[in-house]
């Protein structure tokens, strides 16, 4: 769950981003996509962290 909520955090952050850089619609999905695919990967290491200190 926490992997998805980043994700999409992170492609409404890169969206907000590109949008401000007044880039064109590619440019926007590019950086949300390319933010979401890091905020996953951050959001993994965080569950993984997350499950290791409970059980």
């Amino acid at each position: 769950m926490i992997v998805l909520a980043s994700g999409l955090i992170g492609a409404v952050l890169g969206y907000l981003t590109a949008k401000k850089r007044r880039g064109k619609g590619l440019d926007m999905a590019q950086y949300a996509a390319g933010y979401a695919i890091a905020f996953m990967i951050l959001g993994l290491f965080l569950t993984l962290i997350v499950e290791r200190l409970v059980t």
